[in-house]
């Protein structure tokens, strides 16, 4: 009889490409996760990897097999969730995904008061861009992300909780630090830095003002809000920042001033995407409630997306 503990060995080798990295994964000895899938592999009659002394690769049937093992092993992990879901509310380990742009900013607002009235609740937070929380929740890895909006999420529920708007970085003597506000025609005409491609924030920026990503007039640069600041800081050029990040360290230089963004908003969504059949709806939830009122509280100058 296959296994789970058969089924979720394989799925980490498929991970990893290495069955030393594998067994580190799942907290087993190498040869007691060799000998697992070796079984595995002789009871299903098939060769799911190839393997030498340098690399390990899936077999093309390996790779129909691993595919409906990882849907067993997601299902199975959704029966217990909805078992444990009846119980106390957050009784369970989450793993919740944040984007780089939202994360340093958001989270110490609110995880204070969810471990205050949570003391017990086991969560684990892991930062990457939009598309790799994406392919994580759809194949079960995480529980949930929190993302920026617009964003593809197709065949993903998506719970919006926040709604924020841009604000204008530039350097005191520039000559933009004197404007109550920025609208896009002025930006065009600056030198804009932002992030490189494959942040959903720069796509952001760009929607907001009204910019192509062809326009000549702007530069991606840096990987990072930080690097961007330090940037602007150096007389570089300007930069936008999401509202939640205006009251941070990030902005504290002095050298610096913020000019709201002159265009209709919001700028961008804040939301929680999770599968559709995800069992730990009710958990999201209170969490969604908890942030609202942990923003709130603290003034932002954003509205909620009640």
């Amino acid at each position: 009889m296959v296994s789970l503990k058969q089924l979720t060995y394989a799925l980490a080798v498929e991970q990893t490409r290495h069955f030393k990295k594998a067994a580190e994964q799942c907290a087993v000895s190498q040869s007691a996760l060799s000998t697992a899938i070796a079984e595995l592999e002789s009871q299903l009659g098939v060769q799911i990897f190839e393997r030498d002394n340098k690399r390990v690769m899936v077999t093309p049937l390996g790779t129909q097999i691993l595919q409906k093992a990882r849907l067993i092993k997601l299902e199975l992990d959704e029966l217990y969730l909805l078992a444990r879901s009846q119980s106390a509310p957050l009784n369970y380990p989450m793993t919740i995904g944040v984007i780089p742009t939202i994360g340093p900013y958001l989270l110490p607002k609110v995880l204070p008061a969810v471990r205050q009235q949570y003391p017990d609740f086991e969560l684990t937070i892991l930062e990457e861009q939009s598309h790799v929380l994406v392919d994580k929740v759809r194949n079960g890895d995480i529980d949930t992300a929190i993302l920026a909006l617009p964003y593809p999420t197709d065949g993903l529920h998506c719970f919006e909780f926040w709604q924020e708007d841009f604000w204008v970085v530039t350097h005191r003597m520039d000559a933009l630090a004197n404007y109550k506000t920025i609208d896009s025609e002025t930006l065009s005409n600056s030198h804009l830095l932002l992030l490189k491609e494959g942040h959903c924030l720069r796509d952001h920026a760009l929607a907001a003002c009204k910019l192509q990503a062809s326009d000549g007039n702007h530069s991606l640069a840096g990987t990072s809000l930080y690097t961007l600041i330090q940037m602007v800081a150096g007389r570089m050029g300007i930069t936008l920042v999401p509202e939640m990040a205006i009251d941070h360290s990030l902005t504290s230089n002095p050298e610096l001033r913020l000019v709201p963004l002159k265009e209709s908003g919001p700028h961008r969504r804040i939301a929680f995407i999770t599968r559709l059949n995800y069992a730990g709806v009710g958990n999201i939830e209170l969490l969604m409630r908890l942030f609202r009122e942990q923003l709130k509280t603290q003034n932002w100058r954003a509205e909620s997306a009640e």
